[in-house]
């Protein structure tokens, strides 16, 4: 059974940093592509940043130069390193492990960017 779990979240003040992990067990997690998405109370779910296997990443525009998505594969973790924070960027984040043609979600962890 497929597991992912994540962690990290909470309150910051604008400006500050979280590190947000995603614990992956029960699946080969070095040839899993992982996803980063959030989703604010009233908004669809989006995508913030996703790395392949072969440790290509991508990010939405909205965080380019502050996220940076990350993997131990030796500790089954993924990690979304989220400095400069801004309130937009309060949301549940979602980790989603993709070994295609399946996939599977995290139950999110809650950001909060406030003063």
């Amino acid at each position: 059974q497929v597991q992912v779990v994540e962690s990290g979240g909470g309150l910051a003040q604008p400006g500050g940093s979280l590190r947000l992990s995603c614990a992956v067990s029960g699946i080969t997690f070095s040839i899993t592509t992982i996803y980063w998405f959030r989703q604010a109370p009233g908004q669809q779910r989006e995508l913030v940043a996703h790395e392949t296997t072969g440790g290509t990443t991508n990010y939405a525009d909205s965080v380019k130069g502050r996220f940076t998505i990350s993997r131990d594969n030796a500790k089954n973790t993924a990690f979304l390193q989220m400095n400069y924070l801004k309130p937009e960027d309060t949301a549940v984040y979602y980790c989603n492990v993709q070994n295609f043609p399946r996939n599977y979600w995290g139950q999110g962890t809650q950001v909060t960017v406030s003063a």
